[in-house]
């Protein structure tokens, strides 16, 4: 198991490894999401191997911090976080996708300890963060939540709603980041569904709003201090992102959402990688 530390050389180990797992698993499964799990990398890194108090050995600690991860369909980032985090033996991960395996296409919290909420329906993650984070303050406990979205989820208008009504009961235990990096399955999403402007829409709803670079180590964990410094209102975390980070021939490509690496493009992405 890894032991949390503010250290931004080992986070960025911890999500280069991390990216390494989610190569080799979505080959062995043959499907899977991989731009939206590379570009997450970093944040789920700070998260877990910093950030969120939790006791892998005691999954359902009463007082850990909860992390729901909205965008289901990135569950590869998750997985490889419980594992290296010591949720569940590191070989598990190559049963990806298989069938009877508890690690499904999109997270269940029925079948694998770790994960909070079963997800992968977009536009619902923040109204379940939302549930939760009022639920801890009315049993008085110091537990935060945190959510992070895709940003092609932002054009789900439950999203919206939700954090009206986050920043309504002014849940600062709260902090949403959004993975922004630009690309849904059907290509940018500015072509799609405008969203931007990004940062003016979540202050509009009432918000407190970091504007980051999502692969900057150093930037990450410090907005991740300020959130929690945050009274009287939930803060959100808009994370440039690129789509396929850390394996140049899957940046910023949008085929590359939905599609598996190949034999061949794992070997190269894990050299890339070393």
């Amino acid at each position: 198991m890894i032991v949390a530390t503010r250290d931004v050389n080992e986070l960025r180990l911890h999500a280069k490894e991390m990216r390494r797992e989610i190569i080799k698993m979505l080959t062995e499964a043959g499907s899977g999401h991989t731009g939206g799990s590379l570009s997450a990398a970093d944040i789920v890194s700070a998260l877990y191997f910093y950030k969120l108090r939790q006791k892998p050995e005691e999954p359902s600690w009463k007082d850990r911090d909860r992390f729901i991860l909205s965008k289901g369909h990135a569950a590869p980032v998750l997985y490889a976080a419980l594992a290296l985090k010591g949720y569940f033996d590191r070989g598990l991960l190559k049963t990806l996708r298989k069938i009877d395996s508890p690690l499904q296409g999109h997270p269940s919290s029925k079948t694998l300890r770790g994960v909070e909420i079963s997800t992968g329906s977009l536009g619902q993650g923040l109204s379940i963060a939302n549930g939760i984070a009022m639920g801890l303050r009315l049993d008085g406990r110091g537990s935060r939540v945190y959510c992070l979205l895709g940003d092609g989820e932002l054009q789900e208008g439950q999203v919206w709603e939700a954090a009206m009504s986050a920043a309504h009961y002014c849940l600062d235990n709260l902090c949403t980041i959004v993975d922004n990096n630009g690309l849904q399955i059907d290509g940018f999403c500015c072509d799609v569904m405008k969203i931007e402007p990004l940062a003016e829409k979540w202050k509009a709803f009432g918000w407190n709003v970091l504007d980051i670079d999502g692969h900057d180590m150093e930037r990450i964990v410090d907005a991740l201090d300020e959130a929690e410094r945050v009274k009287g209102k939930p803060t959100v975390i808009v994370a440039r992102t690129v789509k396929g980070k850390g394996v140049s021939f899957f940046e910023g490509k949008a085929e590359y959402h939905g599609i598996a690496p190949t034999r061949e493009e794992r070997e190269k992405a894990l050299k890339e990688l070393e």
